[in-house]
C-alpha cells in the first residue's frame, strides 16, 4: 500500500531553517508528482508547493524564493528546504500525491515558528 511519511519539523526562531523530508512506498515514486501542503492553526490545508515528476517545481506567493523543493528518485524522498522562516510559517506539513483513483497524505510533521 502507498505510504508517506514526513519528518524534520521542528520548533525554531524567524529566519531560520528547517528541510522536510517524505519518503515514499508502495508506488513507483519517480512517476508521480509530489507536493507539499500546509494546515496552518484553525485552518485548512493549502498547497503550498509541488514538483513534476520531472522535476518542475511551483509555489505560493507566500514562499517563493524561500522555499525549495525537490526530490531524489533514488531514495523516493522528497524535500522542502525551508529558509528565513516567519510565524505565519508555523503549522502541520503534509506529502501528498494522487492516482486517478485517490489522494494520499502522511502523517504530517510539525513546524513551529516562534521567537
Amino acid at each position: 500500500q502507498v505510504q508517506l511519511v514526513e519528518s524534520g519539523g521542528g520548533l525554531v526562531q524567524p529566519g531560520e531553517s528547517l528541510k522536510l523530508s517524505c519518503v515514499g512506498s508502495g508506488f513507483v515514486f519517480k512517476n508521480y508528482a509530489m507536493h507539499w501542503y500546509r494546515q496552518k492553526p484553525g485552518g485548512q490545508r493549502d498547497l503550498v508547493a509541488g514538483i513534476t515528476s520531472l522535476g518542475r517545481a511551483d509555489y505560493v506567493d507566500s514562499v517563493m524564493g524561500r522555499f525549495a523543493i525537490s526530490r531524489d528518485n533514488t531514495k523516493n524522498t522528497l524535500y522542502l528546504q525551508m529558509n528565513n522562516l516567519e510565524p505565519d510559517d508555523t503549522g502541520v506539513y503534509y506529502c501528498h500525491t494522487e492516482t486517478i483513483q485517490r489522494h494520499y497524505w502522511g502523517q504530517g510533521t510539525q513546524v513551529t515558528v516562534s521567537s
